[in-house]
């Protein structure tokens, strides 16, 4: 689900990591270390393995901090825009 005030280009860092927006803290630990694994540019040789991976990384910053995701589900925006 977007956020309301999300750019309409951008994606939920929930949907990047798989896991829903009310997803447990333990949850989005677990769903961003099998994506951060299986999109590793040393491990997945894909030209576009980076730059899925640095939005992973993007989305569990986002999401992994209670803060940060606090002001991303108020605005729609990371800390990173």
């Amino acid at each position: 689900m977007p956020t309301p005030n999300a750019p309409p280009h951008t994606r939920h860092p929930a949907d990047i990591l798989g896991v829903t927006s009310a997803a447990s803290d333990k949850e989005i630990k677990r769903a961003f270390l099998l994506k951060a694994k299986q999109f590793h540019p040393d491990v997945n040789k894909d030209a576009d393995a980076p730059r899925k991976f640095a939005k992973i990384n993007e989305a569990y910053e986002t999401l992994g901090n209670e803060q940060k995701r606090r002001i991303y589900d108020a605005t729609g925006m990371s800390s990173n825009d």
